[in-house]
């Protein structure tokens, strides 16, 4: 590929003009700072204000955080200067303040969190990590991310292990039924999602954690939407291991996430992936018997070697984006849009199935549903044509269609979804 200096001082002008111009709206910053305070869910002025920190094309409706969340100017800001400086003065690191900022986010200590790149890498760690032998049962829904399921099919062909699902039900009380139904004196491990990515259901994750606990078996949680869609107190739920993203709800740079073990289950959790900072640093393969260290006193353990100065910046910067606003408040306007979008689906009647419970502490801010008689591949595909997305929900075959609304949403972007449901069953 050749370089031409030209073009790309040309481009980069035009990069940075551009970010400028954009960057401008910035000046809303000071007006979403809260200071603690309570702000109401349907404070359209003040949540307008925050939709102008966002990049995000004007003439596309977004409905699909829960496949990624766009960041705001303030990460992405972070991030190219966190990258420019370590490529101007060849700073290396820098993701050291990450853990413990991490940790307070999501109620846990900084030895206890792992850096991860998503979802995926927390679960292959924990999933490979806990002992399990030859017919150990694991529980897990009809409801999985390929990222939770596949490392859990994949160890049961490599270590036949045996894997039983459960449906999640309509109500909180039910559904933690089912799941104490399904536990033999086999049962080793409840794999479960906070929150399935089909449909949105909040699952009871703390009682979840209690009945694992009460039976001795190991609590090992997909939270890839927790955090950032809600307060979390990881310490409080009572899980042995979470594995989450900052590219989701948290709003972070791509390529980020992280694997909460706790403290008191870290000697379980077998560390195989290994390099630098894993241990102790008293590895000699010079001495005959080779020397070997010990394992890092902390999750750092699980994760090592060279770490991206922009991502983690940019997921620092994410976290502080977050505090600004307030985690309760984002909790609650999120899950007032949910709701919203729960009751204009309603209003359809027979014509729609929604899949997501309608019961308070069993929804938030992602709701799955099917409109009868209508294809969901091709409704997505006219959503796509008038710039909505959405998502469509081939996983486990629910054949279903997903809405996920963020801070950056607002009622009218769910009317305009409701206003393609209508055309498409006239």
């Amino acid at each position: 590929m050749n370089f031409n200096r030209r073009s790309f001082l040309k481009t980069a002008s035009a990069l940075a003009a551009f970010t400028m111009a954009e960057l401008s709206s910035l000046s809303a910053a000071a007006e979403i700072k809260t200071d603690g305070k309570t702000i109401e869910p349907d404070d359209e002025a003040y949540w307008r204000n925050v939709r102008q920190l966002f990049p995000l094309s004007k003439d596309l409706t977004y409905l699909n955080n829960g496949t990624f969340g766009p960041s705001p100017y303030p990460v992405i800001d972070a991030m190219r200067t966190a990258q420019m400086d370590a490529d101007l003065h060849g700073n290396y690191g820098s993701y050291d303040t990450t853990p413990p900022k991490l940790a307070k986010f999501v109620g846990a200590d900084a030895d206890e969190i792992a850096l991860t790149h998503n979802v995926t890498d927390g679960i292959n760690l924990a999933c490979w990590g806990v002992p399990l032998q030859k017919g150990d049962e694991v529980i897990l829904t009809t409801h999985e991310h390929v990222g939770n399921a596949s490392p859990w099919m994949n160890r049961q062909k490599v270590t036949g292990i045996v894997i039983k699902k459960y449906t999640p039900a309509a109500t909180a009380a039910e559904t933690l039924n089912r799941i104490a139904d399904l536990i033999t004196k086999k049962t080793r491990a409840i794999v479960t999602p906070h929150i399935p990515c089909t449909q949105g259901q909040v699952i009871p994750i703390k009682e979840v954690c209690k009945l694992a606990r009460d039976k001795g078996i190991f609590s090992l949680i997909d939270g890839a939407h927790g955090a950032g869609m809600m307060p979390l107190n990881l310490h409080d739920m009572g899980c042995d291991t979470y594995a989450s993203c900052c590219h989701k709800w948290m709003m972070g740079p791509k390529g980020t996430g992280f694997l909460y073990v706790r403290k008191g289950f870290q000697d379980t959790v077998q560390s195989y992936y290994m390099g630098g900072g894993t241990d102790d640093g008293k590895w000699d393969i010079m001495t005959n018997p080779i020397t070997i260290g010990n394992y890092a006193p902390s999750a750092h353990r699980y994760f090592g070697g060279t770490q991206a100065n922009g991502l983690y910046t940019g997921v620092n910067a994410a976290i502080d984006f977050i505090e600004t606003i307030g985690i309760e408040n984002i909790h609650r306007r999120i899950k007032s849009l949910g709701k919203y979008t729960q009751d204009r689906l309603l209003e359809f009647g027979d014509k729609i199935e929604l899949l997501t419970p309608t019961e308070e502490i069993s929804r938030c801010a992602v709701n799955g549903f099917r409109i009868k008689g209508v294809d969901y591949h091709k409704f997505y595909d006219i959503c796509a044509a008038e710039k909505v997305r959405i998502r469509a929900v081939p996983e486990n075959g629910i054949n279903c269609l997903r809405v996920s609304t963020h801070i950056y949403n607002n009622k009218n972007e769910v009317d305009k979804l409701m206003d393609l449901i209508k055309k498409s069953i006239a």
